[in-house]
Parts: C-alpha cells; sequence; structure tokens
C-alpha cells in the first residue's frame, strides 16, 4: 500500500469560527508539505480552484449558497507545484483538480502544463507532475470562461452538455501536451441523442427547443472552440514526467481520454467499493497502452482521517476524541454544503472516513482498502491546527503503518 496526502488550502471557518488569512492558510500548507515529505508520503495533491466562492454567492444562480469563506485558494496550481518543489526533495505535487474549461481553456492550460514540467525538470529530473483536471469542482468557476449555453438549445441541454463540452475540451488539451499540431475541425463534434440525458423528459426538452416539426433523433453542437493551425511551445519537454489523471466518473469519457494518452482516474471519497471495482476493471480494459498495464495504485483513494494520538489520553479517550472531531468537522461541511451536495453523499464520506486512535484506523484501512491500493489521505479536513495536523501525519508513519506492514 501507497500514501499520498491531500491538501485542501481551503480557508472556512472551523467548527469554532476560527479563520486564518490568506498568508497564515499557505504557511500552514508549507509547514505540513515539508512534514509530508520529510516523512515519505508519495504525492502531494493540492486542491485548485477558481474564483472567490463569497462572490459568486451575490450571482443571480450562485452554485455554493451558504459556502463561508472561500473554497480554495490555490488559484494558479502550475506556480505552487513549482515552489512547492522548490521547498522540498522527495515528494510529487499533484492537482486536484485543474479546470481545463477556467483559466483561458484547454489550450492555455496545455501550454502552461507543458512549461511547468519543464521547469521542473530543471530542477529535477526524477521527479513527476500529476495534473488531475476536470471541468472544475463549481460551474461558477468556469461560467465567466464562456462557458455558459449559446441559444434555447444548448439552454435545455444544459449540464449533459457541458459533459460534453469537457471531452471536446479534453481532446484538445491531450493533443497539444502529446505535441500534436491541431485545427478545430479535427477535433471531436458534438451530437446529442437521447443516450446523453437521463430521461425522455430531458431529451424531449432538447428536441422541442431546435423548433423543428418533427423530433430530430440527434442534434449537432457547434463546437466550442475555434482555431486554426496550433501547436504549444515548449515541444522538446520531458514528457514522462508528467502524469496526466482524469477527475471524470463518466466510463465515456474515461475511455475518451485514453485514446490520446495515458489517463489515470480519480475517486471521491463518498464511492461505493461496487463502482471501485469496476472501474478498475473497466480501466484495466481501456487504459491507453503506453502508461503499461493497469494498477490498482493508479486509482489514488480519497479518504478523510481524523486521528487522534495525543498524549496524555487513554486509547479510549483518543478514539473518543477522534469521533467528535471528526463529528464537529462534517457538521461545518455538511452545513457549508447545504443546498449544493446531497446529504446521503455526506454521510456517505463519513462511513468512509478513517476515525479513531492508531489501532482503531489501521484496523479500517485494512477492512475497507485493497493491499495494493494507494491512499489520498486528508488530514487538513476544516481543521486550522497545523501543528496538530502535523502530529496526526507523523503519528499516520509511525504508529499507523506500520500495522499494516
Amino acid at each position: 500500500m501507497e500514501y499520498d496526502i491531500f491538501f485542501s488550502i481551503s480557508q472556512t471557518p472551523d467548527h469554532n469560527g476560527f479563520t486564518p488569512s490568506e498568508s497564515e492558510m499557505f504557511s500552514n500548507y508549507y509547514s505540513q508539505l515539508e512534514a509530508a515529505d520529510r516523512l515519505g508520503f508519495g504525492v502531494a495533491w493540492i486542491a485548485q480552484a477558481h474564483l472567490s466562492t463569497q462572490t459568486q454567492q451575490s450571482n443571480s444562480k450562485p452554485v455554493v449558497p451558504h459556502w463561508k469563506g472561500e473554497v480554495g485558494l490555490c488559484t494558479d496550481f502550475c506556480q505552487l507545484a513549482l515552489e512547492s518543489f522548490r521547498r522540498t526533495k522527495n515528494i510529487d505535487v499533484g492537482s486536484a483538480v485543474v479546470s481545463i474549461l477556467a483559466s483561458g481553456g484547454p489550450i492555455a492550460q496545455a501550454e502552461r502544463v507543458a512549461n511547468t514540467v519543464q521547469f521542473l525538470s530543471h530542477m529535477d529530473s526524477e521527479r513527476k507532475l500529476h495534473v488531475g483536471f476536470s471541468a472544475g469542482r463549481f460551474e461558477f468557476m468556469a461560467r465567466p470562461y464562456g462557458i455558459v449555453p449559446r441559444n434555447e438549445v444548448e439552454e435545455a441541454a444544459w449540464p449533459a452538455l457541458r459533459g460534453q463540452i469537457f471531452m471536446e475540451a479534453s481532446e484538445i488539451f491531450l493533443r497539444l501536451l502529446r505535441g500534436d499540431t491541431i485545427h478545430s475541425e479535427d477535433i471531436r463534434q458534438t451530437i446529442l441523442t437521447r443516450n446523453n440525458f437521463r430521461s425522455d423528459e430531458d431529451w424531449e426538452r432538447v428536441q422541442n427547443a431546435t423548433g423543428s416539426s418533427e423530433s430530430p433523433k440527434s442534434v449537432e453542437i457547434d463546437r466550442r472552440y475555434n482555431f486554426e493551425e496550433i501547436s504549444i511551445v515548449p515541444k522538446d519537454w520531458p514528457r514522462s514526467q508528467l502524469e496526466l489523471v482524469a477527475g471524470t466518473h463518466d466510463p465515456n469519457a474515461q475511455e475518451f481520454v485514453n485514446k490520446f494518452m495515458p489517463v489515470k482516474v480519480f475517486n471521491l471519497s463518498i464511492t461505493s467499493p461496487e463502482i471501485i471495482d469496476s472501474t478498475h476493471q473497466r480501466m484495466s480494459e481501456l487504459f491507453h497502452p503506453n502508461g503499461g498495464q493497469w494498477q490498482r495504485r493508479d486509482m489514488p483513494r480519497t479518504t478523510f482521517v481524523f486521528l487522534n494520538s495525543e498524549p496524555g489520553l487513554t486509547p479510549e479517550q483518543q478514539s473518543d476524541a477522534a469521533h467528535e472531531e471528526a463529528r464537529l468537522a462534517l457538521g461545518e461541511y455538511w452545513k457549508a454544503l447545504e443546498g449544493t451536495l446531497d446529504p446521503s453523499k455526506v454521510e456517505k464520506a463519513a462511513d468512509n472516513a478513517l476515525i479513531g486512535n492508531a489501532s482503531e484506523v489501521a484496523e479500517q484501512v485494512k477492512e475497507r482498502f485493497h493491499p495494493d491500493d494507494r491512499l489520498m489521505c486528508w488530514f487538513d479536513f476544516f481543521n486550522h491546527d497545523s501543528e496538530r495536523v502535523i502530529r496526526n501525519m507523523e503519528a499516520w508513519w509511525k504508529e499507523v503503518v506500520p500495522l499494516l506492514e
């Protein structure tokens, strides 16, 4: 089993109402990152966000209406990744996840990633940049970049159409990273059919929006991106130092992106074991051959870690304290996402969390995960006590990991 670490850098009030400044948030991140590097975590996964969560609450259709503070402060992953590499010696750095629809779209993001890997190679020829990419954590982050319905048909087809825009953007992003010269006419055409929609009613709304006297069996959508021949600079950069991971649970999208380059996949803390197993089976068949044979480690397993190994407490007291800490943190999360996330999903996340003293957490890992899994451990969840977070990270390696070996 391998162990990565996830950093949310989420500037939100904890259960006591305390919110650190932006400067304090990054100081905490650097301290925790350097500890993770010293302890032996494999990849530091950084949450990427775009634009102010607070400001979007004044929009006509706020996506996250009740979140206090900012969902995330890392709005330029590539710059933070390079700074993170400079401050460490061994750990890889990854994004979880970059939106290829925001910050200039897939063309700008491809060029940015290629440059970052090239600059990394000047510092270290062994470590890798892991780029998790998706349509974005929340829809409001891509709206200002033109990812909105352009006409009545697109309005009726939203949000299913947004997934198709991600496919179009993914092809552009991946082919540019691969080194291709491309024209927008070379990129997949979006053609909607009944299969793109959850219900007959959803599809009928799109058919009706076309204004056709007869209900069409398919609806062609104009490309979102239009350009003549382009390729990115740099061209000669060490692609072996780049790992790509798709932040999508759509099996069709997972298969599509692997037509171009090896692209691994993420899961969420709420993903069921059945979906985990079916994803491994599917990816073993469709993973791009240049990536080698698919392995369980190719899909990091995200998990909350509420570990209490504080001195002066009995194991029973540590267990009780960990469960109380989990209850308070998850409660704040629930309130923050009210009206955004199905409460049952939050309950599943709590059920999948690792909670307790060291021996209890070790037993939960053994029960829930395969020995060949790679865990993405989330220690800073609604916790701004950086010294305590680091103690939990240290306890993981000193007290939990030995019980797993």
